[in-house]
């Protein structure tokens, strides 16, 4: 039987940035995905938040993403725009791309990286132990690891086999995307519950329509796109040549918990909702940059298993209240009357400031913030990419993180800190910087003398001058000395 550390159930781009994760810890990862390819037809995600390129700027490898997709002000709420040009990130923006292309670009990087994947076999079945998860394929084989991570979608096998409840509210809604050609050329723009666009590249159109029914037993064809137009616009515009169509509900779930012993959950296995405001991709790959590090101090025995209950108390709480603006969102963007006037308010709300800044800092990811405990307020929010003055030259932060190791910056005299039973594990990094930091919604902070940022670019812990606090959060979060 093929052993490995670590085995996890589908390819998507949430098991390939986990994948890249325990890669860059040097952990022995498989992945296993049903796909004999990536369908270059469907791309359900158009884009990345400006957090999820912040995290893939982390890493060093978000100018491949950024190469290729167009940087623009994509945020929006109930599709209602929301502008963040004026938040303090490198990144105060989105990012249109497809998801094809989003999927091909981490699949070249996690080749790189030298993470095999099986294609065209899937998980049927596990059985956990103390040690580790035997793990049953498709075709008949079998493989052993230490520790299974389901990223294998909405359906996902290893949620139902681990008997994790997936509770939350049924499909009240039903909506059809497909990509066609059309005789008639329609008004491009948003409709009540959808809208008609050109496909960048071509003679082709997307449609996203709402459907009359909510239940279906069958595939959409061309014929229901018809309908759906008819219905919408009075008329089909002489659609043909469907390319490819696709149907997804408001149908808005999560499991109960992202962890049962050796098993663990990431991206749509642990949470489905509506697409409106393009956050699933997004919290997917943000759910596997928390996990990753935390699972691979884990396997190599740095820190003990119970590391692993922070990936779940962390991020079900970003999964809830994601759930929470997909379903307000829903709302706001259905047809008729009534909802058209909670759109006209929020609009109205959305062209103020601060719920603006509120509403936009939460959709793109840029205001989470972890419950580490009281104390000072950067304290579980993410670390600003500063452009630090070292011994070495200047450097800035996210560069520091490439290779998923944590960081201690220090702003005080040399020697003030002394992590030498940590010295394998985490960087120590003498630093200066001039002036305050800002964080969006935060706004200005007094700068600390020293921060200890977690491989996730988040901060667990901050120096007044002392080394209070700090063997306690090395000891929680990198484990004993």
């Amino acid at each position: 039987m093929t052993e490995h550390q670590v085995l996890i159930a589908g390819g998507g781009p949430t098991g390939m940035m986990l994948a890249a994760e325990l890669a860059l810890a040097e952990v022995d990862v498989v992945i296993v995905e049903r796909r004999a390819t990536p369908d270059p037809d469907r791309s359900r995600a158009g884009g990345l938040h400006a957090r999820t390129i912040e995290v893939l700027d982390q890493r060093g490898v978000a100018d491949r993403f950024l190469q290729e997709g167009k940087a623009m002000q994509i945020q929006g709420f109930g599709r209602i725009p929301l502008d963040i040009s004026d938040f303090p990130s490198r990144h105060n923006y989105g990012l249109a791309l497809p998801q094809i292309q989003t999927e091909r670009l981490l699949a070249t990087w996690v080749n790189e990286l030298g993470v095999p994947t099986t294609r065209e076999r899937e998980v049927t079945g596990f059985a956990q132990d103390d040690t580790g998860v035997d793990v049953a394929l498709s075709d008949g084989a079998s493989l052993r690891a230490d520790y299974l991570v389901g990223c294998d979608g909405g359906r996902s096998v290893i949620r139902k086999a681990a008997g994790i409840e997936f509770s939350g509210w049924d499909a009240s809604i039903s909506w059809l995307m497909a990509e066609v050609e059309m005789v008639e050329k329609p008004e491009f723009g948003l409709r009540p519950g959808g809208g008609i666009g050109p496909v960048e590249g071509g003679d082709r159109i997307r449609v996203v329509l709402t459907e009359s029914r909510v239940e279906h037993t069958s595939e959409p064809t061309l014929q229901d796109v018809s309908e759906a137009l008819i219905a919408s616009d009075g008329t089909d515009y002489g659609v043909h040549s469907l390319s490819w169509t696709s149907r997804f509900t408001d149908n808005t779930r999560q499991a109960a918990s992202y962890r049962k012993g050796r098993i663990l959950l990431a991206g749509d296995a642990a949470h489905v909702h509506p697409p409106l405001g393009g956050q699933g991709l997004n919290t997917g790959v943000q759910d596997a940059v928390n996990l990753g590090w935390k699972l691979a101090q884990v396997v190599k025995k740095t820190s003990p298993q119970s590391l692993l209950d922070t990936y779940h108390d962390e991020r079900h709480p970003v999964g809830a209240r994601v759930l929470q603006t997909t379903m307000a969102q829903v709302a706001l963007t259905s047809p008729g009357d009534r909802p058209q006037a909670l759109r006209d308010i929020m609009a109205e709300l959305l062209s103020m400031d601060e719920p603006r800044k509120r509403i936009a800092g939460m959709m793109s990811g840029l205001d989470i913030h972890y419950d580490l405990g009281g104390g000072h307020p950067l304290l579980g929010r993410r670390m600003p990419d500063l452009d630090l003055v070292t011994p070495n030259g200047t450097v800035r932060v996210f560069t520091l993180l490439h290779g998923a190791r944590p960081v201690l910056l220090s702003f005080g005299e040399p020697g003030g800190l002394d992590i030498t039973p940590w010295a394998n594990r985490v960087q120590l990094v003498g630093a200066k910087y001039a002036g305050n930091w800002e964080l969006p919604l935060l706004g200005q902070v007094a700068a600390p003398v020293a921060v200890l940022i977690r491989p996730d670019g988040y901060v667990a812990w901050v120096g007044d001058g002392t080394d209070t606090g700090l063997r306690d959060a090395l000891t929680t979060w990198f484990g004993s000395p």
